[in-house]
C-alpha cells in the first residue's frame, strides 16, 4: 500500500471505530454471515409452491433455475463490489449517497428501510399462521392479534442481544429448517418420475405470470440487505464476496432440490400448490411425522428471516445516522450488548403498526418499494464506475461499463415489470410514503442547519476522491 493511499482512509470507518463501546465488540465470521444473507434472501423452500401453482412445475423450475442468472447473481455482484468497497453500515445508503448525493442517499434509505419493516410484518404472520394448526385458539380473533405481538416482541428482544448471537442462532435455524427437506429428498428419490417435471401444466388451469413472478421476486431478492452489516463483519473486503458465494448456492439448492423431489415423486394438482403445500407433500411422500417435521422447520425459518430482516433494518439506521441522516442519538448502541436498541425499538414499532394489514398488499408494497430503491441501486452501481473508476474495489465485477448496464438492464426490465403490475392502492401507499420521506429530508436538512437536534457530521466528509489507485 502506497503513503497517499494509506492516507485516503474511509471516514465513516474511521467514525464507527471511535464509537465503537470500550468493550471490543466481536465481529461477525464467514460462517453466521453465509447464514443471514441466506436468510435475507430465502430461508428455505418454504414459499415456492405458488410457482408451481401459477404456471405449471416446468415452469417452475426454469424460473429457480434461470432467474438467479438474470437476477440474483446480477444482485449480489454488485453488492459485494460495492460492499467491499464503501465497507460501513449504512450499506446502500452509502452506494447512493457517494454517487449522487444526499438526497438520493436519503432516498435510497427510506425507501429500503419502509420495505425491509413491511416485509418483517409479514413473518409474525406467518408463524402465527402455522401455529395455529397445532393450536386453534391462534386462529382469529383477540388470540390471534396478542400472539402476533408477542411473536414480534420476543423475537426482536433476541435480535437486541447481540448480531453475533443472532448470526450463530441463524446457523442452528438453518441448518434445522433445511433438515426435513433433505429428509423428503431422499425418501423420495425411488417414487421420482422425471417425465413430470416437464409438465406444463393441467389442461384448462390458466397461467397466472403476475403471480408466477411475483413468486420468483419474492423468494430471490434482498441480496443487499446484508450491506447494511459491512461494519460489523471481520475483514469484510474479503468476507464479503465468499459469504455471498456461498449463501448463493445454498440459497439455489434449498430451492431446487426439494422442488424436483416433490413434483418429481406425486401426480400433479395444481390448485394444490399454494403456501405451505410442501407439508401435504411431506406426508403424502413420508408420513405425518415429517409433515409435523417440515411445519417445525417452518416456524424456525420464519423466526430466522425475521432476525436476519431485522439486524439489516436496524444496521441501516444506525448506518444512515453515522452519515447524518438521522439524529444522532440513532447511533447508539446497548451498553450491555453493543445493539443499535434504538434502531431495533423503531424497526419493532413499525413492524407492529403494519403487521395487521392484508397479506397480500404488504408483499405487493415491498416488491413496489424495493424495486424503486432497486433501481436507484443499479443507476448508483454504473455511476460509480464511471466516476470513481480507480478507486480500490477490492472485490469488482469482471466487466467494462457497457457489459455493466447489459447486466443491470435485464433485471432492471423486470423490476419495471413488477411496478406495472401492482394494484392502484399499493401505488397510492408507496407515492405517499414517498412524498413523506422527501418531506422527512428536507426536515431533517433544516433541524440540522438549525442545530435544533445534534447529527453526526461524518456525511459533510463522506465525498471520495477518485484516486485510490487498484
Amino acid at each position: 500500500m502506497t503513503m497517499r493511499e494509506s492516507q485516503t482512509q474511509h471516514p465513516l470507518i474511521d467514525h464507527q471505530e471511535s464509537l465503537a463501546t470500550t468493550t471490543a465488540a466481536k465481529k461477525l465470521s464467514i460462517i453466521p454471515l453465509i447464514f443471514l444473507i441466506y436468510f435475507e434472501v430465502s430461508g428455505g423452500p418454504y414459499g415456492e409452491e405458488s410457482a408451481v401453482g401459477a404456471a405449471g412445475p416446468l415452469w417452475a423450475i426454469l424460473g429457480f433455475l434461470i432467474f438467479p442468472f438474470i437476477w440474483s447473481i446480477p444482485e449480489a455482484l454488485i453488492t459485494a463490489e460495492l460492499a467491499t468497497a464503501f465497507p460501513g453500515n449504512g450499506g446502500y445508503v452509502i452506494w447512493a449517497h457517494q454517487a449522487f448525493g444526499p438526497f438520493w442517499g436519503s432516498l435510497m434509505g427510506s425507501w429500503k428501510f419502509l420495505s425491509g419493516v413491511i416485509n418483517l410484518a409479514s413473518y409474525p404472520v406467518l408463524c402465527i399462521d402455522y401455529l395455529k394448526l397445532v393450536i386453534p385458539l391462534l386462529s382469529s380473533g383477540l388470540p390471534h392479534y396478542i400472539a402476533i405481538l408477542f411473536t414480534t416482541l420476543v423475537l426482536s428482544f433476541l435480535n437486541y442481544t447481540g448480531l453475533v448471537i443472532v448470526g450463530y442462532t441463524a446457523v442452528c435455524l438453518g441448518v434445522i429448517s433445511l433438515l426435513p427437506f433433505i429428509l423428503l429428498t431422499l425418501i423420495s428419490i425411488p417414487k421420482i418420475d422425471p417425465s413430470r417435471w416437464i409438465s406444463l401444466g393441467e389442461k384448462g388451469v390458466a397461467k397466472d405470470w403476475s403471480l408466477f413472478f411475483n413468486t420468483l421476486f419474492w423468494n430471490l431478492n434482498f441480496w443487499d440487505n446484508a450491506s447494511t452489516l459491512a461494519g460489523e463483519v471481520e475483514q469484510p473486503q474479503k468476507t464479503f464476496p465468499k459469504a455471498l458465494l456461498s449463501a448463493g448456492l445454498l440459497t439455489c439448492l434449498a430451492y431446487l432440490v426439494p422442488l424436483l423431489a416433490a413434483t418429481g415423486a406425486i401426480p400433479l394438482e395444481q390448485e394444490n400448490w399454494v403456501d405451505g403445500y410442501f407439508a401435504d407433500v411431506a406426508e403424502i411422500i413420508a408420513g405425518k411425522w415429517l409433515k409435523i417435521f417440515l411445519e417445525i422447520g417452518a416456524v424456525l425459518s420464519i423466526i430466522g428471516l425475521y432476525e436476519a430482516q431485522l439486524s439489516s433494518c436496524a444496521y441501516q439506521l444506525l448506518g444512515m445516522a453515522d452519515l447524518g441522516f438521522l439524529p444522532q442519538c440513532f447511533s447508539g448502541r446497548s451498553k450491555w450488548f453493543n445493539t443499535p436498541w434504538l434502531g431495533i425499538l423503531v424497526s419493532t414499532l413499525i413492524t407492529i403498526a403494519v403487521s395487521y394489514m392484508n397479506f397480500a398488499e404488504l408483499i405487493s408494497s415491498v416488491n413496489f418499494l424495493y424495486s424503486l430503491g432497486m433501481l436507484l441501486e443499479f443507476a448508483s452501481f454504473l455511476w460509480l464506475r464511471r466516476k470513481l473508476p480507480r478507486i480500490k474495489r477490492p472485490f469488482k465485477v469482471p466487466m467494462g461499463l457497457p457489459g455493466l448496464i447489459v447486466m443491470c438492464l435485464i433485471p432492471s426490465g423486470f423490476l419495471v415489470y413488477v411496478m406495472s403490475v401492482a394494484t392502484g392502492s399499493v401505488v397510492l401507499v408507496c407515492s405517499v410514503a414517498t412524498v413523506f420521506t422527501v418531506i422527512w429530508y428536507f426536515v431533517m436538512k433544516l433541524c440540522k442547519t438549525k442545530k435544533w437536534i445534534q447529527f453526526n457530521n461524518v456525511g459533510e466528509k463522506l465525498e471520495y476522491e477518485d484516486e485510490v489507485l487498484e
